[in-house]
């Protein structure tokens, strides 16, 4: 049997178990199975992969998409250049680090895009926001980053958010957790009354599918999607990756 998985923490929410069980169900895949593997703190990786010797894979979200890094021992050029990782291919002790995020978030948005944005505006620092980066960059779409402590030339913080600097962000795009289920009415601190008909609303989180954030965009006027095609592709592509890799 050969085993997958998903480490963060906390996961209990994640759709990942599901949609690969589903997966598996669907296309007849009898030797394999996923699994939620939360944990609670990073150092506990070491063990969680001497504990489970038929692991073949692994899918990373947060907090560990950037932490996970110095436990791996190879990167692809993507995950590299990104600094991100959040699919891993295990092969006994060697564990190599992809990026799929990337992927997800370039194919889940770019029907929607035809080429009408310069200028996006993404929400959080964190490792989702770093593949978010790297598709724009290959895109040649300006960006700026919101963050509690700015800390590069290109972030602001939340506080220089004015209604009239987001008019210039047509494209907005929260990498942050906010919202996530069960604090469904939390979102990211930005002036909502400066959202037009102009904006397009993209939120990596899928669930709730209508986040406080795409909420408040659609009832503006906005163009919203939720990250669950992005969630869709990411691990499709995960598959991939892990059965290209195969022993």
């Amino acid at each position: 049997m050969r085993l997958f998985g998903l480490i963060g923490y906390p996961i209990e929410h994640s759709f990942s178990a599901a949609f690969f069980s589903e997966k598996f169900e669907k296309e007849l895949i009898n030797d394999c199975a996923y699994q939620n593997l939360p944990l609670s703190s990073i150092r506990q990786f070491p063990s969680l992969i001497s504990t489970h010797p038929e692991l073949c894979g692994l899918n990373v979200t947060v907090p560990y998409k950037e932490l996970i890094i110095p436990y791996l021992t190879a990167l692809d050029n993507v995950a590299a250049e990104i600094g991100a990782v959040n699919c891993i291919n295990v092969q006994g002790k060697q564990m190599t680090g992809f990026n799929t995020d990337a992927f997800g978030f370039e194919y889940s948005i770019k029907p929607f895009l035809e080429n009408k944005y310069e200028r996006a505006l993404i929400l959080g620092s964190g490792g989702a926001s770093k593949a978010i980066i790297y598709t724009l960059k290959k895109w040649g779409i300006d960006y700026r980053v919101a963050t509690r402590t700015p800390k590069m030339q290109y972030h602001l913080s939340y506080e220089d958010i004015t209604p009239e600097l987001l008019s210039f962000f047509p494209l907005i795009i929260n990498t942050t957790p906010l919202g996530t289920f069960p604090d469904t009415a939390n979102c990211p601190n930005i002036p909502y009354e400066a959202i037009t008909e102009q904006h397009f609303l993209y939120d990596l989180v899928y669930n709730p599918s209508l986040t406080t954030f795409l909420k408040r965009g659609r009832d503006a006027g906005a163009q919203v999607m939720n990250g669950l095609a992005m969630l869709k592709l990411q691990a499709e592509k995960s598959w991939e990756i892990w059965n290209k890799h195969e022993n």
